[in-house]
């Protein structure tokens, strides 16, 4: 596959696993477009998907197609390509997020090649995970999966995880009394089970997970009060093992680089056995998100909380077909 013969075929499947990737909502924030002249491909923000009220300045949107970009990193390298990566490349022109040239031959040896069997197999958690340590030298593997991507990853002793739970609870209410952003999330997240006839975006009802007894571990409840047939209660684990991912500056490159060491984790926790969930809510209020900040480590800002474990795999999300989502010229 040269600049000149590209194979389109090759690079549709790129972006089939890259819109495999994690965002806020399962919105799918992003448009590709293949240049098959120099054999690039671009990546832009779907301002149409934005949520401007659970995430108004858009850094969730960043980091889901920062996540959505590594991906396509991922699947390059496993067919061979080595994709040159340039983020942000037109000052004048905000939406292009990262122009990737894929014209280059990637090393037989690439260990990102690993990871692109876990793409499909990555999925949002939101059930009870076993009271279960996470071993060290897991946790060191995580560690230095999102330094390899420019960031920091945490594991907070247990009093910030305490702090960071009630963090968590905190951003809850404010979230129920806000009836904007309630609504803004009944856009997305479904009460009744995925069918023929279903979105292809958005969390269908069976990926909802048991509604949780107490409030120890910082699964979100994203259905806002509503009903879903068939949903269940669950205690959580008591001692939910949590993970700070963040950056030393608080731009648009950094959440784009955030949400591609997000997937990396991810990725890697899979290869680990390890199952995971996210949640955003003390990030998306701005006099909450300085405190979730480990005081004792040098990470300056917080861009994703992560709950990690052992437990059953969550179930997967619909995903728009990939001729909507690229454009190629």
């Amino acid at each position: 596959m040269t600049a000149l013969t590209l194979d389109t075929s090759a690079v549709t499947a790129f972006v089939e696993d890259a819109t495999a990737a994690p965002s806020l909502h399962n919105a799918q924030p992003w448009k590709f477009r293949l240049h098959r002249d120099s054999g690039t491909l671009r990546l832009y923000a779907d301002l149409e998907r934005a949520l401007p009220k659970t995430d108004p300045d858009n850094r969730g949107m960043y980091m889901g197609c920062g996540a959505a970009l590594f991906n396509l990193r991922v699947a390059a390298v496993a067919a061979g390509r080595e994709p040159a990566v340039r983020l942000l490349p037109d000052d004048s022109d905000p939406v292009l997020l990262a122009e990737v040239d894929l014209t280059g031959s990637a090393s037989p040896d690439d260990p990102l090649a690993l990871l692109q069997p876990l793409i499909r197999r990555r999925h949002t958690s939101r059930r009870p995970f076993l009271e279960e340590d996470i071993p060290e030298f897991l946790r060191d593997e995580l560690c230095l999966s999102a330094h390899l991507e420019g960031t920091r990853l945490v594991f907070p002793d247990a009093w910030h995880t305490e702090s960071v739970l009630n963090l968590v609870h905190d951003a809850e209410c404010r979230e129920a009394w806000s009836p904007e952003v309630r609504g803004e999330t009944a856009r997305w997240v479904h009460t009744e089970p995925s069918g023929e006839s279903s979105p292809a975006d958005g969390i269908p009802a069976e990926a909802l997970g048991p509604g949780q007894w107490g409030a120890s571990s910082p699964v979100r409840d994203l259905t806002g009060g509503r009903t879903v047939a068939g949903r269940g209660w669950a205690p959580f684990e008591r001692r939910p093992h949590i993970a700070l991912l963040g950056t030393a500056q608080d731009h648009s490159v950094d959440w784009l680089r955030a949400g591609q060491a997000l997937e990396r984790v991810w990725l890697q926790a899979t290869m680990d056995g390890l199952v995971v969930s996210l949640t955003s809510q003390p990030l998306e209020w701005p006099e909450l998100r300085w405190a979730v900040r480990d005081p004792t480590s040098a990470m300056a800002h917080v861009q994703m909380v992560l709950r990690l474990g052992y437990g059953p795999e969550g179930q997967p999300t619909p995903r728009r077909p990939v001729a909507e989502v690229l454009d190629i010229v």
